[in-house]
């Protein structure tokens, strides 16, 4: 029954872009990039600061009768941190790239791939924040169980 009352009509087209909306995607690809770029820049440098500075907090913490665990830990966060910073990067970098291809081609799978890496970029930032509230939450709950002995004592 449905089947019939959708047969004569046309088969529902996807979005089409009017001008204004590819301007706008133009900028925003083209500032994406941008920050991109400068955020690869500061991958690196968390990098960089993490493995000389590191070494170098590890060796003055041995000098001072501490181990070099300071500096290995210093290092590990550090290139924690440059890592979790790359992906949403390079999400956004490869949607930038492939929106201004896309568009300057008017090539609509370029066009949904840059979408599906926007799409990765927000899902990660999400998953990443849901982490960090729960980071924070469970230090709110140790704190006030410490907070609790604490005052018991």
């Amino acid at each position: 029954m449905e089947a019939d009352l959708y047969a004569d009509s046309p088969a529902p087209q996807g979005l089409n872009l009017n001008l204004a909306s590819e301007d706008f995607l133009k900028n925003t690809a083209k500032w994406g990039k941008f920050l991109a770029i400068v955020g690869f820049v500061g991958v690196g440098f968390m990098v960089l600061v993490g493995v000389f500075a590191g070494a170098t907090f590890g060796t003055a913490m041995s000098q001072f009768g501490g181990g070099a665990a300071g500096g290995a830990f210093f290092t590990f966060f550090y290139l924690l941190f440059a890592a979790l910073y790359f992906f949403p990067v390079l999400y956004l970098y490869r949607f930038s790239d492939k929106m201004q291809d896309g568009l300057r081609m008017q090539n609509e799978e370029l066009v949904t791939e840059s979408f599906r890496n926007l799409k990765s970029l927000f899902k990660f930032m999400g998953i990443l924040t849901i982490v960090i509230i729960g980071f924070y939450g469970l230090a709110i709950i140790f704190m006030s169980i410490g907070a609790g002995l604490g005052a018991m004592m």
